[in-house]
């Protein structure tokens, strides 16, 4: 059910009354351990490429060796961090580095240590950051959070079933629409999340950018929602659940649309390359008919919503200079390029630099995937990340917007909700 937005304050109170459980963790030791020895502890999501979790925890391992501490990675599913955070600057105590997603920095900025010099040492060894990267993570004039990776978004589908019906590769949202047309009565259907997990809301952006449309304005506080463009997005939404997608993704979390294509029924989802990854790894019969192609196009271009993974310090830890020792050693180039190897492409570094990683050339479907950078934006584009994009992503407002036209309301009705949920948010 959906809750009205609330401050920033009021989200902090109420999160730390549900109680929130780790799913993992790893505590790695020196050889010798005295009771002054500095502990440094983590929180991270449990990775959706679990070999790059191990490789953490490898690294980890190593670094309490080398410098003789104490290390304590914690793992969780990635939707209950957020409630995590707020406990734990509510009781101003916790871990020292957490896990950040997208442009949450804007939004505990107040609460991060700047990083300056841990991404001062990053850019010397990977060049200049993608722009998205620095407007998601550079909060007034400082470094927030470390620039960890990024993920791309674009379309994995049923080459066989695609051209058994004679259908081209899913190149734009058009083509999408008439593959569904044609493949829901086979019972093939398309499907990307209408409901309150992260998938639904990047889906959203990438639609709506693609008909022209935007939230807000490039001051990042005027409200731009009800245009023609957003009608134009809303349609196509409309369009695609009722011609191409089956009612269950109104429920769909973020390992939904991995379940549809792996089980042999979903013929189209965009998503990050984890589903193709799992297939690989698990030596199933799908992974050879799983085609990777660019980010769908729309009539005002192509264009994805990139989700950005960054660590940041509290400014609570009491291990601040440890903390960024401990990210200046993840992120020397040895132990980064092996991170990256470990994420088996679905980690993306945050330069150019990158692009030329030879994880790119050991898979053929893994061509386009370097490339897609140039059609990502950060949430919220056109207007700069800000904490009102976050809370309008975490609220799920968007496609919350989406579900009530698709379950019977207007266009204008759905827009005029959100607006009036967003102007909350600005308000606040």
């Amino acid at each position: 059910m959906y809750h009205s937005p609330i401050t920033r304050r009021q989200f902090i109170k109420k999160v730390t009354r549900t109680a929130v459980g780790l799913s993992g963790f790893s505590i790695f030791r020196p050889s010798r351990v005295h009771a002054t020895t500095p502990e440094l502890s983590i929180l991270t999501l449990n990775h959706f490429v679990p070999a790059s979790d191990e490789k953490l925890k490898e690294q980890a391992a190593a670094f309490a060796r080398e410098h003789g501490v104490i290390v304590r990675v914690d793992t969780m599913p990635h939707l209950q961090i957020p409630r995590k955070l707020a406990a734990e600057i509510h009781a101003q105590a916790g871990h020292d580095i957490i896990w950040l997603l997208g442009e949450s920095a804007w939004l505990y900025h107040e609460h991060l240590i700047d990083v300056d010099a841990v991404v001062a040492r990053m850019e010397e060894d990977q060049g200049m950051f993608y722009p998205f990267v620095k407007e998601s993570l550079y909060v007034k004039g400082s470094w927030k959070a470390v620039p960890w990776c990024w993920l791309t978004r674009p379309s994995l589908y049923r080459e066989d079933l695609f051209a058994e019906a004679g259908l081209p590769a899913p190149n734009s949202w058009e083509d999408i629409l008439n593959a569904g047309r044609v493949l829901k009565p086979k019972g093939h259907p398309m499907g990307i999340a209408i409901s309150q997990c992260n998938d639904a809301y990047n889906a959203f952006w990438s639609i709506l950018w693609g008909f022209g449309g935007k939230v807000l304005e490039p001051d990042g506080k005027t409200i731009a929602l009800n245009s023609a463009e957003t009608k134009m997005t809303l349609e196509y939404y409309e369009n695609l659940y009722r011609e191409g997608m089956e009612p269950e993704v109104l429920s769909w979390d973020d390992a939904s649309n991995n379940r549809f294509l792996l089980s042999g029924k979903g013929s189209w989802t965009q998503n990050p390359i984890s589903a193709y990854l799992t297939a690989v790894e698990k030596k199933m019969e799908v992974a050879d008919k799983i085609g990777i192609y660019s980010t769908p196009t729309g009539p005002a271009g192509r264009h994805s919503a990139v989700g950005i993974y960054s660590l940041g310090i509290w400014k609570f830890s009491k291990n601040q200079q440890l903390a960024q020792t401990f990210l200046t050693y993840l992120m020397q180039p040895e132990n980064y390029n092996a991170w990256i190897e470990a994420g088996g492409g679905f980690n993306h570094g945050p330069s150019r630099r990158y692009e030329n990683h030879p994880i790119w050339t050991q898979n053929p479907k893994f061509k386009i995937l370097p490339g897609e950078a140039r059609f990502g934006h950060a949430l919220g584009w056109p207007s700069p990340p800000n904490p009102y994009i976050q809370r309008i992503n975490d609220l799920f407002i968007l496609p919350n917007m989406v579900a009530k036209v698709v379950t019977g309301s207007s266009y204008d009705q759905a827009i005029a909700w959100a607006e009036g949920q967003i102007k909350r948010i600005l308000e606040s």
